[in-house]
């Protein structure tokens, strides 16, 4: 028999608004989106010592810009500093804007069965970097910055995308903490 369904489909009674709110939703976020920010400059953007290191965000979810896709921040490595170690479902790039370093990364691997089940590389791999590269971080791998230069600090640029948190998967984790870094109480 097909269509077995449709009684079952038919039955309850609750009523709901879903389609004219997501169109008042849409007319709101319109007519605030030209509201925001399209240029921010560079007294704007904030300054972070975080987990991850001292950080100056250039774009990000809270700065109230038109970008709704990406975040971005410029990470600062003093001579022979090195970053927090972090892993998080979005893919990750840089752009080495000065100095010399490496990352270290622990590529992930999962099964599926209930759950997730996650586990690490044991050993990570090393990927040398200096200025003018690019680097490119999978999603989830564990990773982590090192100025190799023990003259000189070491400056990137470093984005993610909001896309990932927006499917499910806000999955941010810090494995360790940049050293020197105080947690606020």
């Amino acid at each position: 028999m097909p269509y077995e369904e449709k009684l079952p489909a038919a039955t309850g009674n609750l009523q709901a608004d879903f389609y004219q709110h997501m169109l008042e939703n849409s007319a709101k976020f319109k007519e605030d989106y030209h509201k925001k920010k399209n240029i921010i400059h560079a007294e704007e953007m904030p300054w972070e010592n975080s987990p991850q290191g001292r950080i100056k965000h250039l774009v990000n979810e809270e700065m109230d810009t038109m970008e709704c896709c990406m975040d971005m921040y410029m990470q600062y490595l003093d001579k022979g500093e090195r970053s927090g170690k972090h892993r998080h479902m979005a893919e990750e790039v840089f752009f080495v804007l000065e100095g010399k370093g490496y990352d270290l990364h622990w590529d992930p691997s999962f099964s599926l069965e209930d759950k997730f089940i996650w586990d690490w590389a044991p050993e990570p791999k090393k990927y040398e970097w200096e200025e003018g590269d690019f680097v490119y971080i999978p999603p989830y791998t564990t990773h982590q910055h090192f100025n190799a230069d023990p003259a000189h600090p070491a400056r990137f640029i470093t984005g993610t995308s909001r896309l990932v948190k927006a499917l499910g998967f806000d999955w941010w984790e810090q494995v360790e903490n940049a050293p020197g870094y105080k947690e606020k109480k």
